[in-house]
């Protein structure tokens, strides 16, 4: 989707690379609908991916025995044809021709849950790079309300990864409470984070968090 008028990011919004990762899913459902029905306007222009469609449907993490988000990056070309592996240098493809020509600013979100309960249920994990991390995904993140954010030490084959390392885009996989099926999600409690994707597609200023201070590791 792209506005009208002139805008300053680029931004990719994924979820559902594990189909059983539902929340993530319903929260973009309700901000696309929205942008649709004209409730919001656009202001960034936006690509929103639905990851493994197959698994989705099943109500599965995934639909072979590879993870879809080990595939990014380099390994698909690894592992033996599977549907994951063709899905995932689709995915690849359609970010490429996304970012590729564009001279604002990129960002990509990708949205997870974990598959057990966290003590720490809603963190961003960000990604190996040897440049500074985005000041504006960083406040960004702060004023989501975020209980931590997880730095990683090396390279790896996540979407996040290959997006940060050939697009040189801002990039994080954020994580949402945990895995539960379609219909039985609290989205309330992800009412901060919801109104700060909302704030984000409308390219809106939000003021940092003061609720409780972000904790901070960094992957061992």
């Amino acid at each position: 989707m792209t506005p009208r008028r002139h805008y300053r990011q680029a931004i990719v919004l994924l979820a559902g690379i594990h189909g059983n990762e539902t929340a993530p899913i319903e929260l973009l459902n309700q901000l696309v609908s929205g942008l649709l029905a004209g409730v919001r306007p656009l202001a960034v222009r936006l690509l929103v991916v639905l990851g493994n469609l197959a698994a989705m449907h099943a109500g599965k993490r995934y639909i072979i025995h590879n993870d879809m988000n080990r595939l990014f990056a380099g390994p698909h070309c690894d592992f033996s044809h599977s549907e994951e592996n063709l899905r995932a240098q689709q995915l690849e493809r359609e970010v490429k021709r996304f970012f590729n020509p564009e001279a604002a600013e990129r960002f990509h979100y990708d949205l997870h849950t974990v598959i057990r309960s966290s003590c720490l249920p809603r963190f961003a994990l960000l990604p190996f790079q040897t440049r500074p991390y985005s000041g504006k995904m960083l406040a960004w993140l702060d004023a989501a309300d975020l209980d931590a954010l997880v730095m990683h030490n090396a390279p790896c084959s996540t979407f996040s990864y290959f997006s940060s390392k050939y697009f040189n885009a801002a990039s994080c996989t954020l994580v949402l409470g945990k895995a539960r099926p379609f219909g039985r999600n609290d989205l309330s409690q992800f009412a901060t984070i919801n109104h700060a994707l909302q704030a984000m597609v409308n390219d809106e200023f939000l003021p940092g968090c003061s609720v409780s201070e972000m904790r901070v590791f960094r992957v061992a």
